[in-house]
Formats: C-alpha cells, structure tokens, sequence
C-alpha cells in the first residue's frame, strides 16, 4: 500500500495551552472591546490571528542564534544574511529592518510623496497605509476572477495588464513603481505566475516604471509556480525564487512569515542610488544599515530561515496543512475562497453571515463567533481592515468581506485544524440565529482595525 504523507520534521518541544470556558470568552471579549488584537494570549486556545512571527524556529536556527555577532557594524551575521538573500533574489544591496511595516516605512521616504499613484494587487493594510499616509493612492489592479471565491484560477494574485496600463496612461510622471504583493494576502493567499511577473515587467519597463515586490510569502508564492505553472514542475523552488525576483527593481520583506523567524524584514535592491538614500532613512528609523533594528542572532537565524523556507519538503509540509483545513471546511460547506491560499484559509463571511448587514461589520462579527465557540482568534479582512476613505471618510467597502485563518509555520498539528474545522462547522449551523452585528465606539485615523473599539448594534 501507499504510505500516508508524514511531516518533514519532529517535533523537540512544546508549548501548554489552555482552554477555557464560554463565560470567560464572552468576558474576555466584553473587556477587549470586542477587538481580537486585545486579547491576552492566555485568553486564546488556538491562535490563527497571523502567521506573522508565529510560527516555530528549527534546531539549526536555535543554534545560529548562539553563533550571533552583535558588533554594532559589520557583524558576520550581516554577511550571513546578506549573502543568503544574494543568492536567494540576485539583489545586491541589503538593508535590514526590525520588519516588514518598517521596511516599506524606509523605502517609501524614498520613493513616495504627495499626489503619488501606487498600482499593484490588493495592496495590505500596513502597505496602504504607508502609501496613503504619504498622502498618495493605492490603486488595485487585480485580476477580477480573484474576488469570485469559486472561480477556480490557479493565479488570482494576478495582476490585469488592461488596468494596470490604463493607470500608467492616467497618470504619467506619478507612479513611482509598480508593487506585487507575493502572495497576494488581501485576496486570499493568492499566487502570481511567473508569466504575470514578466508580463507586469515589460510593461512597467515601457513606461519607466520600476518593479517592486512585498515579498513576504515568495516562497509560498514560487510553491504554486511549481506546482500549478507549465514547465515549472522539474525547478527548484531556489531556482524559481532567482526568476521571480528577476522581473523587479527591488523587495520588501517581513522576514516573520517565509523568513521564519519571530521578528526582521529588509529591503532588497540593485539601484545603487536608492540604496544610498534609503540607507539614510535606516539610520533616521531603524539603525546603522548593518543591522537596521535586529541583533546579531536574529540575522543570523534568518539568514538559516530563508534556506530553510525555500525547500520543497518544507514548503509541502506547510502549505499541505493550509489545504488540509480548507478542505474539511469546504467538505462542511463552508463557503471559503478557492483554490486555497498559502499561508491561510479564508472564509466569506457575506455568504456565511448573510443576515448580518455590512454596515455591522460581518467579518469581524464572524471572527467574534468562532473565538466565542471554541477560543479560536482569527483576523477579520474587510471592512474594518480597508478603512475609511482619506477623502470622504467614509467606510470602504471591499469586493470580500474575509475572516482569515492564517496558520502559523511548523506550530499546530492536523488534530487542531479538525478542531478548528468542527468549531466553524458549529457556528455555520447556528448561523441563521446570528442577525445583529457589531457598531465602532472609537477609532484611529489610519490602520483602525488593530485598536478599534466596538460593542454589539
């Protein structure tokens, strides 16, 4: 018989969690203003708020935090790090940063400013926020099958060259540079193709401008080029990560999700003159431009964790779990969006919550219910994530109104995502007695969805 597929790995330690009870939860919720960011993490069972430096590090990153050198400049760790992610992207110059929101704050001194127009796929919150802080625009040019969640296209983190033309038409001498997002987050943990890539490339190229990418999850990304792209299926996931980064000018990176380390990001590019003015900003923000924000041992484990992360056997082992809790919801007729993303799984909360109106905030109305049943935190990615508008202030209403599963790396076994999976099942069968949402009490002006305040309408 065929043997049963195994994870790559054993496991050497572990964590105690606790669960806890309804009353408590619905308490805990009371006192956290009805916003999961405000959630001890005691309070939490199973936590799938982010994958962001959550996951877990392995041995050999254990051991090259020992091995760090915390020289102030030049440390050997800088070297490790910056030769890893040479060898990685083909990118010259490397500026490290504490993360990922940090990286693009430096780049964007650099590049953005007032009037600006910043094309891409569904740019995320922090990116948006960097942009329009700037008081300049994002604009989404993503492929429409992308907010069909049943649409079965392989790539919906795809770029449309039609919009993505009529942009650099409608605005010339504005657009500082395209930004790809790999994968694609805000539509779900979408892949782009490499076909995509270059074709966004040698249009940005005739119209003079440069190619930038928010790397975050390239690994996943160059997965499912591998997997699901025409003639990619004998390379290397390295080999794939050369090409990919070969259709750019630069990266951002939150090393925190395919970096696998708990905190570090940094910007990689070849422009020998953005690299100079950004290494000024690095020095203004984050520190000297050979460690940017991180010590020594952190580079040097990350440094381990991008040649760990682009893998195959890794790569498989994370992303076959993704599919396995996507999968059992699916199988429950839960409606989530397909092909199932990378690094989550993410639920449409206007089909599962349809008497809830989206003025009340269904996502996070969702998100609420499912921490309620089973002390499970997810994140919501609608309304209260897209904002309001800087203009009008009004809320901003987008095509999908997502709660996000997103899985931690090498953390949770497949006895948990049963768990998860029966927990929503649970809520989907109660859902027609869900009517009522929730109302905003307080928000910040920009990036509300972490410290917004609400209480139920």
């Amino acid at each position: 018989m065929n043997l049963p597929y195994a994870e790559p790995f054993r496991i050497k330690m572990i964590e105690e969690i606790r669960q806890s009870t309804r009353e408590e939860r619905e308490q805990w919720l009371k006192e956290a203003n009805y916003n999961l960011f405000n959630l001890k993490s005691s309070q939490v069972f199973i936590d799938l708020l982010t994958d962001s430096g959550t996951g877990a590090m392995s041995d050999r990153q254990w051991g090259a935090l020992m091995m760090g050198d915390e020289s102030y400049a030049g440390s050997r760790s800088f070297e490790q790090l910056h030769q890893t992610v040479q060898n990685i992207t083909g990118f010259k110059y490397l500026l490290p940063t504490h993360q990922g929101r940090a990286a693009e704050n430096v780049l964007f001194s650099v590049l953005v400013k007032e009037g600006d127009v910043i094309p891409g796929n569904s740019h995320f919150d922090t990116t948006k926020g960097h942009i329009e802080f700037r008081k300049a625009h994002a604009i989404d040019c993503t492929i429409d099958e992308a907010f069909d969640i049943n649409d079965l296209h392989p790539f919906k983190g795809n770029i449309n060259l039609e919009k993505l033309e009529e942009v650099y038409k409608s605005h010339p001498g504005k657009i500082p540079f395209c930004l790809i997002t790999i994968t694609c987050n805000s539509s779900g943990g979408q892949p782009v193709s490499l076909e995509n890539m270059k074709a966004v490339k040698e249009l940005s190229d005739k119209y003079g401008v440069p190619v930038f990418f928010d790397s975050a999850r390239f690994a996943e990304n160059a997965y499912f080029i591998k997997k699901r792209e025409a003639g990619q299926e004998n390379r290397t996931i390295k080999e794939i990560c050369k090409e990919i980064f070969s259709y750019g000018d630069g990266m951002t990176m939150s090393s925190k999700k395919d970096g696998l380390v708990n905190i570090g990001g940094f910007i990689a590019l070849n422009n020998e003159e953005v690299f100079r003015k950004a290494s000024n900003f690095t020095i203004i923000y984050e520190g000297f431009i050979t460690y940017g924000g991180m010590a020594g041992r952190d580079m040097a484990a990350l440094a381990v964790g991008l040649d760990e992360a682009t893998e195959f056997a890794y790569l498989e082992s994370r992303i076959s779990q993704v599919e396995y809790l996507g999968n059992k919801l699916i199988e429950y007729g839960i409606p989530v969006q397909k092909p199932i993303g990378g690094h989550a799984v993410f639920i449409d909360s206007l089909n599962f919550l349809p008497k809830v109106d989206r003025s009340e905030y269904p996502a996070q109305t969702l998100g609420l219910e499912i921490y309620k049943e089973a002390g499970i935190r997810t994140v919501e990615i609608g309304t209260l994530l897209a904002d309001r508008d800087p203009e009008t202030r009004e809320n901003r209403y987008p095509k999908l109104e997502l709660v996000r599963l997103a899985i931690p790396r090498r953390t949770y076994t497949n006895n948990h995502m049963d768990y998860i999976a029966a927990a929503i099942k649970n809520v989907y069968e109660r859902r027609d007695e869900i009517a009522k949402g929730y109302k905003i009490t307080w928000e910040p002006d920009l990036l509300r969805h972490f410290t917004v305040r609400l209480e139920e309408a």
